[in-house]
Formats: C-alpha cells, structure tokens, sequence
C-alpha cells in the first residue's frame, strides 16, 4: 500500500487533493449543470441527446478536475466542453427535425388559456419556419444565434465558447440575422430594406 493511503471497509481512502479536486467538481455540477445541459440541447435539439452529453461532459470534466480548481471562469469552460461534446455526438448525416412533437419548444408553446385556435395554429407555423431558416444557416452562424437568442449568452460568453474574437460573434450574429430576415420576409409578407 502506498505511503500516505489509508483503507476503510475495502475502499482507499482519497488523499487531501483530490478530496479538493472533488468538491470543486461537485460545485461545478449543482452551480453549472443547467447551462451545461441548454449548451448541449441548443445544438443536439433532443432532450434526450443533450442529458447524454450533459453526462459525458462532466465524465469528461470529472478526468480534467485538477485543470478545474485553476480556471477563472468556471460557466464559460464548462459550457466549452459541453459545446464540444455535443459537436462529437452530432449527427452527421442531415438534421434534427424541430418540429419534432416530442421535443419540448419552450415558453412559446405556454399560450394563454383564451388564445384562438387560428393564433396558436399561425405561431406554430411561425415557429416551425423559423426553425427550419435557423437550421439552413451554416454551421457557425447557426450555433452563433442558438447560443445567443436561445441560450441567452452574451457575445463575450459565446465567444470565450467557441474561441474566437467576440468581434467575430458579433459579425455572425449580424449576418444570421440578415439571413434569417431575407429567408423569413416572403413567406410572411414583410419587406425589408
């Protein structure tokens, strides 16, 4: 047995550092687990997919937990490594459907109980042509307004995320936006400058 270990009911004892390792990843799991699980859901767009990644991203930060106790911001690095982890686990072939029924859409479906059928039948076409315009967006202005508009990240958050000058975040998000406007304007009879 190695100097310093100790043996209680079968199971080593950890030493001093990793009890500390431990208890900064626990802190990290109750204060970040939310943004960890919305970072993984606003690319994977399954529930069921982003618990998953949820889960490997803190498998993965369970193995980095010695890097952990020297990060400064702590939310932003855990959201990087649950961006990563969802990017791996995307699929490759095609897209996620948004229409999905089964997929929870948010406080846009919580309609008041006097809301016509004709209203809510008009805001889910709304919502189903916004999402397929936001999933025809390239890949890096698409996760640029998901992160912004649906996660709510500033620009400074998304771009310490995605490593790159929040300059740049900012282009993206413009020239999503931009895009979004044209590929929306015809069908709903808007005209733009």
């Amino acid at each position: 047995m190695p100097e310093g270990a100790a043996v209680s009911a079968g199971w080593p004892l950890q030493d001093a550092g990793e009890a500390a390792g431990d208890a900064v990843l626990e802190r990290a799991v109750r204060d970040h687990s939310r943004v960890v699980y919305r970072v993984a859901y606003a690319i994977l767009r399954n529930h069921h997919d982003a618990e998953d990644a949820t889960q490997e991203a803190f498998l993965r930060v369970l193995r980095l937990r010695r890097e952990l106790e020297g990060v400064r911001d702590a939310k932003t690095w855990l959201a990087r490594v649950a961006y990563r982890v969802a990017v791996d686990r995307r699929p490759r072939a095609g897209h996620i459907s948004l229409d999905d029924e089964t997929a929870p859409s948010g406080a846009a479906d919580l309609a008041a109980p006097g809301t016509a059928a004709d209203e809510a039948a008009a805001s889910r076409q709304v919502r189903a042509l916004l999402s397929r315009a936001i999933e025809a967006l390239p890949a890096d202005l698409r996760h640029a307004v998901q992160l912004s508009t649906l996660e709510e990240l500033t620009s400074s958050e998304i771009a310490a995320l995605l490593g790159i000058p929040e300059g740049t975040v900012r282009t993206r998000l413009l020239r999503a936006r931009r895009l979004l406007r044209e590929a929306l304007s015809p069908a709903l009879g808007v005209r733009h400058a």
